[in-house]
């Protein structure tokens, strides 16, 4: 009943090929960001737009080909782990952004 793929306790591991898709999409990702800086395309703040986008897409496809979260019930728990991360980061980093903004206009005030 053990598969070549499953650990002992569960966790499942990726065969060589989604690893070499998730490097090839990751290394794909990468250079087009790299393009988009080096050919000047789009505006600034466009530019600026685009790879956040293409930031996030890579952060995706790290977590599906190389920490291999996804929505099975042995992964819940992981997702669940993640997402409270995601959200205290975010809260953390919106309160200091918060902070050091009003900070500042109340000191450019006087």
């Amino acid at each position: 009943m053990s598969d070549a793929h499953t650990s002992a306790s569960g966790e499942s591991h990726g065969s060589v090929g989604s690893y070499l898709t998730g490097f090839v999409i990751s290394v794909l990702l990468t250079a087009a960001a790299f393009g988009l800086v080096m050919a000047h395309t789009f505006s600034p703040s466009g530019t600026a737009g685009a790879i956040t986008l293409l930031a996030v897409v890579q952060i995706v496809v790290h977590l599906i080909f190389f920490l291999h979260m996804n929505a099975s019930s042995e992964q819940r728990w992981n997702v669940m782990a993640f997402a409270f991360t995601v959200v205290t980061v975010l809260i953390l980093v919106g309160g200091t952004v918060f902070i050091m903004h009003d900070t500042a206009i109340n000191m450019m005030s006087r």
